[in-house]
């Protein structure tokens, strides 16, 4: 692929705000900026922000620059090559938000020789300059997108290259078994030189499978942190599952009767506790019917219970240990909470904690609702879900499929070397696995020109 050298631009924040970012990229950005400004800009100091007028050209030559039409008063910074976002001569003008200013803007700079940029091209020639890898890239994307605490923290830790680095050190180890293998099918003749016996060759290489793998496991994680860890709210009918829904999102999210079977399909809704994201499902009531829509409802609710990580099981009164274990093997795997509702109108010396530790609530009034918030978070702590340390966790799909495709390709090195393949077979299975790998970061190959454009197609214009 060759890289664009127009000089393109664009807005870089969203319209209808205080203040507006157009960014100017290419090889002619400076001289441009300055064409529609009220004086000379291509001397100024770059990384400083300089105070200038963004005016209108001469109507005629006849006519004096005291006759152009000033625009806007404008902040204007210049980033020289190689020291930009996109490692080209880049300029950022802010500018009030009018919509008005922003175009007239636009268009002087496109009469002028700029066009506009297409989306993600920004970042597309940050990657061809060699100023981003390609899966620190597509975290521009993903940090843009963060909407909690915790998504923000796989986005920023991707960006500032850390899973980069575990790739890194993943090829170096494979460079190391590829050189071994290598020198031993040079020397193969001289019985009496020994670079590295077939156990230490399996010995390194399971190690680079036990890297890979413990990648390739954080996926799910990944997912869950990205899209809301998913917990589902369970019961019978008329339990108060949508009562809690909505007190737990402080919103009137479901609708609350004392109609049995008024929810008929799930509901979800998205909340953050403690920095990290939730999705709760609001699911139908668990119940023998012969009403077929509600039926269906009810398949919903045990899809849901599936595909969740936690749920609640919400009770109104103390189980039967058979409830219990029917309880237990629908969501068999999961973490569970049982919670009690109507906290207020029951005698909590009725109960029998040896059946079932249970949490008491009340999800009209709101008792308890803090502390099972508390205790929603430490389940998704449990499930090893939420993480205070710096592990690199990946959550691109892409990435993942990468490492599935290289753990695969990499077991039948190790399947090689147990059953004393020629090393031959094994060079070009590694060969594989380092071709995998590139994929994710965009090194040591030629990247088509349609993989590029699907990942950074989902990138806003500005960047």
């Amino acid at each position: 692929m060759t890289q664009d050298i127009e000089t393109i631009c664009a807005p870089a924040t969203a319209a209808g705000g205080a203040l507006a970012v157009i960014r100017i990229s290419g090889p002619e950005a400076i001289t441009i900026a300055s064409s529609i400004c009220n004086h000379d800009v291509t001397p100024l100091p770059s990384n400083k922000v300089h105070h200038v007028q963004i005016q209108t050209p001469n109507v005629s030559q006849s006519e004096s620059s005291s006759k152009r039409e000033t625009i806007d008063d404008v902040l204007l910074t210049i980033f020289r090559a190689p020291h930009s976002y996109t490692g080209e001569d880049s300029v950022e003008i802010s500018c009030h938000g009018s919509r008005y200013i922003v175009q007239k803007i636009l268009d002087l700079l496109i009469q002028n020789g700029c066009r506009m940029a297409q989306p993600g091209e920004y970042t597309m020639r940050a990657y061809l300059n060699g100023k981003l890898d390609l899966s620190q890239a597509e975290a521009v994307a993903d940090l843009i997108a963060s909407s909690n605490q915790a998504s923000h923290h796989i986005a920023m830790s991707q960006l500032r290259g850390h899973f980069s680095s575990e790739l890194k050190t993943l090829r170096n180890q494979l460079l190391k078994l590829t050189s071994l293998i290598e020198l031993e099918l040079d020397f193969s003749d001289h019985e009496d030189l020994e670079f590295a016996d077939r156990e230490e060759l399996l010995t390194l290489a399971q190690t680079i499978e036990a890297h890979i793998a413990r990648l390739s496991s954080t996926f799910e994680t990944g997912q869950a942190l990205k899209q809301g860890i998913p917990v589902a709210i369970v019961g019978k009918t008329n339990v108060g599952k949508s009562t809690l829904l909505n007190q737990l999102v402080d919103d009137e999210r479901a609708i609350v009767s004392d109609i049995h079977g008024t929810t008929r399909d799930t509901i979800e809704e998205t909340m953050d506790i403690n920095g990290v994201q939730f999705r709760f499902i609001d699911t139908a009531g668990i119940r023998k019917t012969n009403d077929k829509v509600e039926q269906i409802g009810i398949e919903r609710t045990i899809q849901a219970i599936k595909k969740a990580r936690i749920v609640i099981w919400l009770l109104d009164q103390q189980p039967t240990r058979s409830e219990k274990n029917e309880m237990s093997e629908l969501s068999k795997g999961k973490r569970r909470i049982y919670v009690h509702n109507k906290a207020d109108l029951i005698d909590i010396n009725k109960f029998n904690p040896y059946i079932i530790p249970l949490s008491l609530i009340s999800a009209k009034t709101g008792k308890g609702i803090p502390n099972l918030k508390n205790r929603i978070y430490e389940e998704a702590q449990h499930a090893g879900l939420i993480s205070n340390s710096n592990d690199v966790i990946v959550s691109n799909a892409r990435h993942y499929d990468a490492l599935v495709h290289a753990h695969e390709n990499l077991q039948r090195v190790l399947d090689g070397l147990r059953q004393q393949q020629s090393g031959e077979l094994l060079s070009e299975d590694l060969r594989l696995v380092l071709s995998d790998l590139a994929e994710i970061t965009g090194e040591g190959q030629i990247t088509p020109q349609e993989t590029l454009n699907n990942i950074f197609s989902h990138f806003c214009v500005g960047k």
